[in-house]
């Protein structure tokens, strides 16, 4: 028989085959539920992951939240909201929280959590179960391309600390937590949405570091761990970390005794599925130790086909065995029944807890997404604002020139609206950004001839994010400061040490912190 007639006959077996579903989270096109989807959901699919162009509004995302629960009210509804600069409940206007590198200067862990109740709150309403948050990647690395400001710190136990308190506040709401990147992303100078990044740490070193949060949040009780698609050459030098036995079953099940959902990172992710295609990298997940796997963005019936025939023929091969796909199975339903999904009945009526489906659209698009006093004040508290950017502010308060640089945003992020920008956006008639909009602007992006920001006249004010790690950025400030008077440069991401290119450095960019920067230049209301 050939591969695809064993794998067919595997297919009949309905164990099997429900097995297979319960372990996929697939992406889709839309913001409502498509059919093909909905058939698998009916069919035991174990559940859907939600993108920013899956949402257009509050209302629209509770209903398209029923509409799976509907079709499979023991889903799982996984979402990337980390509260900052990595948003999917906010992707059209920006965040309204701070974001983790800010609530990790703080040092207020019960502040921190907090927050993550407040953002649980807001999924839960929404319908979502599981969340890819907290990142608890310590940033050792300011050339990290995409962790940053994502990261709690670059101390271990600030990290695990704050990951802790995440995971409490987040899982009080009843949404469960999925802490990543296991085992630590962080250190790496490479993006593995692109690339697949090398860490030659040894598993003494990760022990001393690396895994330290990761071990506070299996204590404070998170319900999954999502891993990272790197390569450790000294655990093991042929498979990134999701697709690794000696990672995920030795280390995290074992060294660790994380007993819950191992969620793979989006295996469309190059540093997964780059050289071996997606089918194969969810069988080596699956095998490798994953209970469910994130599959990408954009996903479509023919590609689950093509995956579920991969696992059934791995399992037909004994590279996979069904033990195995039981015992992840399991896990993933247990997730979802006990993260308290919906039922059918609650869905059509009542929504989540007995709120009307209306509240919770006034309560999302409402005291969810405004810009709280509390928050801004603490994130100014976090920023770190040299003496002659206080010199600055005291002399031009309110009036300046405006270079914005533009880079091409990592894909965790995305285009997201970001900084004063977004608050800009979202606020027009308010004080603060309409005088902030009052002053002139020039946009600046990779490719564009620096003489452009030349058009700046002096005082001005540049608004960057990792400025330092971009050589069209690093020469149009270099320009700046030769060419004018007065010239502030705001890094808004994570700069570097020694903050040549961050005169204040906020530490995020959410559309909160655009807010914060705003009031700190004189734009208050």
């Amino acid at each position: 028989m050939t591969g695809a007639s064993v794998a067919d006959t595997a297919l009949t077996d309905p164990d099997l085959r429900h097995s297979i579903a319960a372990t996929l989270l697939p992406g889709f096109v839309g913001t409502t539920l498509p059919e093909w989807l909905a058939a698998r959901l009916r069919e035991g699919l174990g559940g859907v992951c939600l993108f920013g162009q899956n949402i257009a509004s509050a209302e629209q995302l509770r209903a398209l939240t029923d509409a799976i629960y509907a079709a499979n009210p023991d889903a799982v509804v996984a979402i990337d909201e980390e509260g900052g600069d990595v948003t999917r409940l906010y992707y059209e206007s920006g965040s309204p929280y701070p974001g983790n590198a800010i609530l990790g200067r703080l040092g207020d862990v019960a502040y921190t959590e907090r927050v993550a109740r407040r953002v649980g709150d807001e999924l839960r309403r929404a319908g979502v179960n599981l969340d890819f948050a907290p990142d608890i990647d310590i940033n050792s690395n300011p050339d990290n391309p995409v962790i940053g400001v994502r990261s709690f710190g670059t101390s271990p136990q600030v990290v695990a600390e704050h990951g802790a308190a995440w995971t409490r506040g987040l899982q009080s709401a009843g949404v469960a937590v999925a802490a990543k990147h296991f085992p630590g992303h962080g250190d790496t100078g490479a993006d593995s949405h692109l690339e697949l990044p090398v860490v030659d740490l040894s598993a003494a070193q990760l022990r001393e570091r690396e895994l330290v949060p990761f071990r506070a949040v299996i204590e404070a009780g998170a319900r999954a761990v999502m891993t990272s698609h790197i390569l450790l050459p000294q655990l093991d030098a042929a498979l990134p970390a999701t697709l690794s036995p000696a990672i995920i079953g030795g280390m995290l099940r074992g060294e660790l005794g994380f007993d819950g959902v191992v969620v793979s990172d989006a295996l469309d992710m190059h540093g997964a599925s780059g050289e071996r295609g997606i089918p194969e990298a969810a069988v080596l997940a699956l095998a490798a130790g994953c209970d469910l796997l994130c599959i990408g963005t954009e996903n479509t019936d023919e590609q689950l086909a093509a995956i579920e025939h991969a696992i059934a023929a791995a399992v037909s091969d004994a590279r996979l065995s069904a033990r195995r796909l039981a015992g992840a199975a399991v896990r993933v339903r247990a997730l979802a029944s006990s993260a308290g999904s919906p039922t059918v009945e609650s869905a059509k009526t009542d929504g989540l807890h007995g709120v009307s489906r209306a509240v919770i659209a006034d309560s999302m698009a409402g005291a969810g997404s405004r810009v709280e006093e509390e928050d801004v004040r603490a994130a100014q508290r976090a920023f770190d604002v040299s003496a002659y950017a206080a010199e600055w502010l005291e002399a031009n308060a309110g009036t300046y020139s405006v270079v914005r640089i533009d880079t091409v945003a990592n894909i965790a992020v995305g285009t997201a609206p970001w900084g004063p920008f977004a608050e800009v956006e979202a606020e027009p008639t308010s004080p603060w950004a309409a005088a902030f909009a009052g002053n002139p602007m020039v946009l600046f992006t990779e490719g564009d001839h620096p003489d452009l920001v030349l058009a700046a006249q002096s005082p001005v004010l540049v608004i960057g994010k990792d400025n330092h790690r971009r050589a069209f950025a690093r020469a149009a400030i270099d320009r700046l400061r030769a060419e004018r008077e007065r010239v502030l440069v705001v890094d808004m991401g994570w700069p570097s040490d020694d903050r040549a290119y961050a005169d204040i450095a906020t530490f995020g960019a959410s559309r909160l912190v655009g807010r914060a920067l705003l009031e700190l230049l004189g734009h208050r209301s």
